[in-house]
């Protein structure tokens, strides 16, 4: 076991000064240090959302409404709604031969956590443990990310988990493009059921696959968007796992989360 483990520390304060809680106050000075950021993301941030009309927005020249009136309708779709159209899809994705990885799974991987998720994590793909309990962040780099979670104040069963390839790639590569793009518009829908206020992806995989960036070590910690979805990309579990000193920097990316939801860690000197 990993000695002075960042998120060890944190969640170990977090439970001797009992501040977890999922609306906790935000010190109004950083507030505002935050808010009054120059970058788009930031700004972005410190704005609500305006009410959507759907005749404010237009059609293409199908009819077909546009992202933004999608995402406003599933918004307001109710949980079991909600729970229901995820079990169909991944009834989808279990049936999925569209691609090789189909050839060697033990089972897909489809997600997990809670329909109303405001918070989505998006990984990669399955591992070997997550192939064979057919559950998505179950190995070591599942029990990491449940830590981080923790840290930011929230529990793993309010968020939601998913990947950008239901299958394992053999040998725990990184999936090809073609498997990754057969496979994202399961995901995209995901998204657009769960309709979460941020997201948050784990790696370079679903920093190309999902917003068509690439530098993860360049990026991450920097606030995108993907169809007008908050999103922020930080390091993956199994990375970190791999490079422990790159904890600090996952941490600094995983408070701009807690910003968003106006939580804030406090720690005494």
């Amino acid at each position: 076991m990993m000695e002075n483990d960042i998120f060890d520390e944190i969640i170990g304060f977090l439970s001797e000064e009992g501040e977890i809680s999922r609306y906790a106050d935000i010190d109004g000075d950083l507030l505002e240090k935050f808010n009054s950021c120059k970058s788009p993301g930031a700004a972005a941030l410190s704005k609500s959302k305006p009410m959507i009309r759907e005749s404010d927005v237009p059609s293409d020249s199908a009819g077909k409404k546009s992202d933004t009136v999608t995402y406003a309708e599933s918004s307001s779709k109710s949980h079991g709604d909600k729970r229901k159209e995820l079990e169909d899809l991944a009834g989808q994705v279990t049936g999925c031969r569209n691609c090789r990885l189909h050839l060697d799974r033990k089972n897909t991987v489809f997600g997990s956590g809670n329909p109303d998720a405001k918070l989505m994590f998006i990984g990669e793909g399955p591992g070997a443990d997550e192939d064979e309990q057919g559950l998505p962040f179950v190995g070591l780099a599942g029990q990491l990310l449940t830590k981080m979670i923790t840290a930011i104040q929230f529990d793993r069963q309010d968020v939601y988990i998913a990947n950008i390839v239901k299958c394992r790639p053999p040998g725990n590569r990184n999936p090809f493009d073609d498997e990754a793009t057969q496979c994202l518009g399961y995901l995209q829908k995901q998204i657009e059921i769960i309709r979460p206020e941020v997201l948050v992806l784990l790696g370079a995989v679903p920093l190309k696959f999902l917003v068509g960036k690439t530098g993860i070590t360049r990026i991450h910690g920097n606030w995108l968007e993907y169809k007008g979805i908050r999103t922020i990309p930080t390091f993956h579990p199994a990375y970190l796992l791999r490079n422990p000193s790159v904890k600090k920097d996952a941490w600094d990316d995983l408070q701009k989360v807690m910003q968003a939801f106006g939580k804030v860690y406090r720690k005494s000197p």
